[in-house]
C-alpha cells in the first residue's frame, strides 16, 4: 500500500510541525453481525474528529488511514475530494491553519489476521466478539489518526454497538440510545487506544488504596471472556495477582495509576501474549485454560498480567519517542513482570523461569545475525513490528537486571520514580532514563550504556583454576570471550566487544550426595581475564558456577573438572536456580556445538526426571524436541527417537499420579511417541481401555494424544471430526485444523499449501494451525518439494499479505527439515538474486539460514562423536 510503512524521518518532521489537542472517534460497529453482502471486505463505519495545531501555517501534512474508502474528508470547514486526497494509507493535508479541525468519514474493515479490528465468530454458538490490536501502527486501520508515538492527544471514542452487546474502551464507558460513550483519555498515543465489543462474559471487582497524602484511590476493575470459556475463566485468580501488582508498583513507583478503570480482556486469535492499552489490557484467551494445567502456566500468566502492569507506568504515562527505544517500555515491563511477581504474588520462584526462559530466548535472539543493540536502529514501520524481539524483551531486561545490581536496588527504583514524574505524559529518549539513574546512583552509566545498550552480541565467561599440592584454590580467573561461532562471523560482521559485569561466583561440592554452595564472593568482571582474589585459598571445588544467582547476561561456560561433574550429578543440586542455570548453559553449548545434541539428550534421560520446577522440566522437554528434530545426526535420529519415547513413557509411569509432572511427562512423550507400543497406548488411553494412574485425559490432552496417531497414519479424517464432535469449540476448531494438515498425505499437504500461501480466506490463528500440522519432522520427504515452491513464493506472499500473516507464512514454512547444505545453497541463491527485497523479509531469511547453518554444525558434532 503506498505509504503504508512511514519512516522515522516522515515521523520526526509531521513532529516537529504538529501537536494534537484531541481527537473524537465514533465508530458503527453494527454491520459485524448479519449476513454480508458483495464481494469486497466487511466494513464498518468510522467518522474521526482530530483538533490539532501546526507551527507553521500553510504547511502541508498527511494523516494515516487503512481503510477500503473514504466517503468525506473535511478540513478546516471544506471539503476534499476523497479520490485525491486518500491514496488507501495517508490522507494529503495541504494549506493547514495555526489551528485546525479535520473529520474524516471512512468506511474500515474489519480483520481476520489479529491487526486493527479484529472480528472472530465463535464456532460454538455462532456469537460474534471484536477487539482492536494496534502496535506498531494499525489503529490507522480503525480511524483516521497520525499514527506515531510522540503525537499524544487525549481521546473520546463512542460506540453503536449491536443490540444486546457491550463495549469498552480506555475510559469508563455509559449507554444511551444504544451508543456506547466513553470518558476522555489521559494524552496517549494512537497504538494503545482500544475498543472491545461484543456479548463477552463481564466480572466485575475493585482494588481501593489510601496514597501518601491520604487521599482513597479506587479502581474498578474488571476481567472478561468469551462466553463459552466461562465455565473455565478464573477470574478470581486474575483479580488476586492484579491487585497484589497494583499494591506493588504503588509501594515502588510514587506515582498512581493514572488511568482511572482497569479492565483485562481475554480475546480470541490475538496474535500477543497481551497488550497494555490503559484501562482495557487485551490478553491472549490461550490464559485461560480450558483443562488441568501446570503451575508454570499460571506463572506465566501472571507474569503477563504485571508485564502489562508495568507498561501504565514505562510506555502508557512515559513512552519512548520512536520506536528504536522500544526497549524503554519492553525490556522495563519484561524485568517488572518477574520483579514484581517473585516479590508480591506467590510465584516466589520466578527468577528460574527467567534464567531458564527468558534468557533463553535472548541468547538465541542476540547470535542471530540480525541481531542489534538494545536501542536499535529503526528506520520505519517494518523495521519496528520486527523488533518486538528476544533483544528487545529478554535481553534488555536481563541488562536491566545486571544495571539493578550495578547501581543497586534503592537507586534505580528511586531513579523510577523521578523519570515517571518528570515526564509523564510525555515521550523520552535514552538519555532521559539515564540522567536519573546517574543522579541516584551516582554512577557515570555513559561507558555502562555503550557497552551493553549500544552494542550487539552475547560474552562467554569461563572459570580458569589452579590448585596447590593440598587441593585448595591458588588462582581463579574469569576468562571473558567475544567471539562468534565461525558460520556466524561473515553473516553478523564484527564481533561483540567485551563488557564490564557483576557476577556471583558460587563454588559447590558434594555432600552426603548433594551439590551444595559452600563459598561465593560478588566481583566485577572486565576484560579478557579477571582475577577473582575472594575465593583464593578455598577448598578444591566440584564445581564452579560464574554467574551464580543469574546477576549479569552472559553464557555461562565450565572448566573440564566442572563439566565432568554436571555429567554424573546434574540432579543432585540442593539449589533450583543453579541446576537451572546449568541446564541453560549445557543447552547453550549443544547449540553452539560444542556438546553433541546425544550427550544432551542423555543428560535428559538421567536427570529431568529429579527436576523439581516444572516450568525448568518443560523448557527440558522443548529443548530435547529441538536437539533431536534439529541438531541429531540424521543416521542417529531414529535411535535417538526411540532412547526419548522409552525415557517418556518411564518417567510418566513412575510420576506421582495426577501430579503436574506427570501431566508434563504425558504430553513429551505423546509428542515424540514413535512406535507400535506408543501408539497402541496413545490409542488405548483415547478410548478409555488404557489407563495410568492419576493421569485424567481432559479434552487438551486427547488432541494431545490424537496428533501423532494422526500424523503417523495411525489415525484418520473421521478420528478428527469425532473428537471436534467432542470439542466443537473454538480451540477445538484450532486443534482439528493443525491435525488434517498434519495427515501423511501428498493431497493433504498440497491442499495445506495452497489454503495458507495462495489463498488468504484463513484467520491468523488458522494460519497458524495449519502451519503446524503442515511442518511435522516425520514427514521430510513429503515436505521435500515445497522447498522450491517457499522460495518462489516469499516475495509475493510478503507484498500481497498483512505484515503477520507475511511473518507466519515465511518464518513457519522456511524448509528447515530438508537437507541442510541444499537449503542453505537455495536461500543463499535467493538472498544473492534478491538483494532488493524488502528489508524486513531479507531479515526474516536470514534468521532462518542462520537457525539452520547452527544445526548443520551440531549435526556435524553429533555425528563426529559418533
Amino acid at each position: 500500500m503506498p505509504g503504508e510503512n512511514l519512516s522515522r524521518d516522515e515521523a520526526q518532521i509531521r513532529a516537529e510541525l504538529l501537536s494534537v489537542d484531541g481527537y473524537e472517534v465514533a465508530l458503527d460497529l453494527r454491520s459485524a453481525v448479519g449476513d454480508h453482502e458483495g464481494d469486497g471486505p466487511r466494513t464498518f463505519r468510522s467518522v474521526t474528529t482530530i483538533r490539532f495545531r501546526a507551527l507553521t501555517p500553510g504547511a502541508s501534512t498527511f494523516a494515516d488511514l487503512v481503510a477500503p474508502a473514504v466517503n468525506a474528508v473535511t478540513l478546516n470547514g471544506t471539503a476534499l475530494d476523497p479520490a485525491a486526497v486518500f491514496d488507501g494509507a495517508r490522507i494529503a493535508l495541504e494549506g493547514l491553519a495555526a489551528e485546525n479541525v479535520l473529520v474524516v468519514d471512512a468506511q474500515c474493515a474489519y480483520s481476520r489476521t489479529g491487526e486493527g479490528m479484529h472480528r472472530f465468530v465463535d464456532p460454538e454458538d455462532g456469537e460474534v466478539y471484536l477487539y482492536t490490536q494496534y502496535e506498531p501502527a494499525d489503529s490507522r486501520r480503525v480511524y483516521a489518526n497520525f499514527e506515531q508515538p510522540d503525537l499524544k492527544a487525549p481521546y473520546r471514542f463512542s460506540v453503536r454497538a449491536p443490540e444486546g452487546w457491550t463495549a469498552w474502551s480506555n475510559g469508563v464507558g455509559t449507554l444511551e440510545d444504544g451508543t456506547w460513550t466513553f470518558a476522555e483519555t489521559k494524552p496517549i498515543s494512537t497504538y494503545i487506544t482500544a475498543v472491545v465489543a461484543g456479548p463477552y462474559h463481564y466480572v466485575e471487582d475493585s482494588y481501593s488504596r489510601t496514597l501518601a497524602d491520604g487521599s482513597t484511590l479506587d479502581i474498578p476493575l474488571g476481567a472478561m471472556c468469551r462466553k463459552g470459556l466461562a465455565k473455565h475463566f478464573d477470574a478470581d485468580d486474575v483479580f488476586l495477582i492484579t491487585k497484589q501488582g497494583l499494591d506493588f508498583f504503588h509501594d515502588n513507583f510514587d506515582y498512581p495509576y493514572p488511568f482511572g478503570k482497569y479492565d483485562q480482556a481475554f480475546v480470541p486469535e490475538y496474535n500477543l501474549g497481551a497488550m497494555e492499552n490503559p484501562g482495557l489490557v487485551t490478553f491472549t484467551e490461550d490464559f485461560i485454560f480450558r483443562g488441568k494445567t501446570t503451575s508454570s502456566s499460571y506463572e506465566g500468566r501472571a507474569n503477563v498480567i504485571l508485564h502489562e502492569m508495568a507498561h501504565m507506568w514505562f510506555g502508557d504515562l512515559v513512552t519512548m519517542q520512536w520506536w528504536d527505544d522500544l526497549w524503554l517500555k519492553e525490556s522495563f515491563a519484561d524485568f517488572m513482570g518477574t520483579f514484581s511477581m517473585v516479590e508480591a504474588t506467590r510465584f516466589t520462584d520466578g527468577w528460574i523461569t527467567f534464567a531458564n526462559r527468558r534468557k533463553s530466548l535472548a541468547y538465541r535472539a542476540d547470535q542471530l545475525p540480525s541481531t542489534h543493540p538494545i536501542t536499535a536502529d529503526i528506520r520505519d514501520l517494518q523495521d519496528a513490528k520486527l523488533n518486538f524481539d528476544g533483544i528487545t524483551y529478554a535481553k534488555g531486561a536481563s541488562v536491566l537486571k545486571q544495571l539493578v545490581a550495578y547501581v543497586g536496588r534503592d537507586a534505580f527504583l528511586e531513579g523510577a520514580r523521578r523519570y515517571f514524574k518528570a515526564n509523564a505524559y510525555g515521550n523520552t529518549r535514552l538519555g532521559d532514563l539515564l540522567s536519573v539513574l546517574e543522579e541516584t546512583s551516582g554512577r557515570d552509566l555513559t561507558q555502562w550504556s555503550r557497552v551493553w545498550l549500544q552494542t550487539s552480541g552475547v560474552n562467554s565467561l569461563t572459570p580458569e583454576v589452579t590448585y596447590d599440592a593440598q587441593g585448595r584454590i591458588t588462582e581463579l580467573a574469569v576468562v571473558q570471550q567475544a567471539t562468534l561461532p565461525a558460520h556466524q562471523r561473515a553473516a553478523a560482521g564484527a564481533a561483540p566487544e567485551l563488557r564490564p559485569h557483576r557476577v556471583a561466583i558460587g563454588l559447590y561440592r558434594l555432600e552426603g550426595g548433594e551439590l551444595v554452595r559452600y563459598a561465593r564472593t560478588e566481583t566485577d568482571v572486565a576484560g579478557p581475564r579477571t582475577v577473582v582474589d575472594g575465593l583464593a585459598g578455598a577448598e578444591k571445588p566440584a564445581l564452579i558456577l560464574v554467574n551464580d544467582d543469574d546477576l549479569t547476561y552472559c553464557k555461562i561456560r565450565f572448566d573440564p573438572g566442572s563439566l565432568d561433574t554436571l555429567r554424573a550429578h546434574l540432579g543432585d543440586f540442593t539449589d533450583p536456580l543453579a541446576r537451572a542455570l546449568c541446564w541453560s548453559a549445557l543447552w547453550n553449548l549443544t547449540r553452539d556445538a560444542l556438546m553433541p545434541a546425544r550427550d544432551f539428550i542423555d543428560l535428559v534421560l538421567r536427570f529431568a526426571g529429579r527436576e523439581s520446577d516444572i516450568g525448568v522440566l518443560q523448557m527440558l522437554h522443548a529443548w530435547t524436541q529441538t536437539a533431536l528434530v534439529h541438531y541429531a545426526a540424521p543416521q542417529w535420529r531414529e535411535e535417538g527417537g526411540r532412547l526419548l519415547s522409552a525415557g517418556a513413557l518411564r518417567e510418566l509411569r513412575s510420576a506421582e499420579p495426577g501430579s503436574e509432572h506427570q501431566l508434563a511427562w504425558a504430553r513429551f512423550f505423546a509428542a515424540g511417541a514413535c512406535d507400535e507400543a506408543d501408539f497402541q497406548l496413545l490409542e488405548g488411553l483415547l478410548a478409555g481401555t488404557a489407563r495410568i494412574d492419576g493421569l485424567d485425559v481432559d479434552q487438551e490432552l486427547r488432541w494431545s494424544f490424537l496428533s501423532p496417531l494422526v500424523s503417523h497414519g495411525r489415525a484418520d479424517e473421521s478420528a478428527i471430526a469425532a473428537e471436534l464432535a467432542r470439542d466443537d469449540t473454538a480451540s477445538g476448531k484450532r486443534h482439528q485444523v493443525r491435525c488434517l494438515a498434519s495427515r501423511p498425505s501428498e493431497a493433504v499437504k498440497a491442499q495445506a499449501w495452497a489454503s495458507v500461501v495462495e489463498s488468504d480466506a484463513l484467520s491468523n490463528a488458522l494460519v497458524e494451525a495449519t502451519n503446524g500440522g503442515f511442518v511435522r519432522s516425520g514427514q521430510r520427504e513429503l515436505l521435500a518439494p515445497y522447498a522450491a515452491k517457499y522460495f518462489d513464493a516469499i516475495e509475493r506472499v510478503w507484498a500481497t499479505r498483512s505484515i503477520q500473516i507475511g511473518v507466519l507464512i515465511v518464518r513457519g514454512l522456511y524448509p528447515a527439515l530438508q537437507d541442510p547444505a541444499a537449503t542453505l545453497a537455495a536461500t543463499d541463491e535467493w538472498l544473492t538474486s534478491h538483494a532488493d527485497a524488502a528489508p524486513a523479509l531479507r531479515r526474516l531469511v536470514l534468521e532462518a539460514r542462520d537457525d539452520l547453518a547452527r544445526a548443520r554444525h551440531a549435526q556435524d558434532c553429533d555425528a563426529a562423536c559418533a
